[in-house]
């Protein structure tokens, strides 16, 4: 299982439970599994919804703010990694 850094978190939406994040390298697509890593934070989740200015999008790419339901709280300048099996 390898893993590849694909952005960092912006902010987070506690009340709503959703994650914004700074895409950069290969992008993000729903469906995917990511590991969301920083100071206190280290779990893994599958991309069920993304949303880009308040639309939903199938996929993220480098330079894109991406928000997304996350299941635990997160932080800003944690590191998302895409796993890759």
């Amino acid at each position: 299982m390898e893993e590849v850094e694909v952005g960092r978190i912006t902010h987070y939406f506690s009340k709503i439970q959703v994650g914004v994040a700074k895409i950069s390298g290969r992008g993000l697509k729903i469906g995917d599994v990511v590991h969301i890593k920083g100071h206190s934070t280290d779990f893994f989740q599958k991309i069920e919804s993304m949303q880009i200015e308040h639309r939903p999008v199938e996929e993220a790419g480098a330079g894109q703010e991406v928000a997304f339901k996350v299941d635990m709280p997160v932080r800003e300048h944690d590191v998302i990694f895409k796993v890759i099996e």
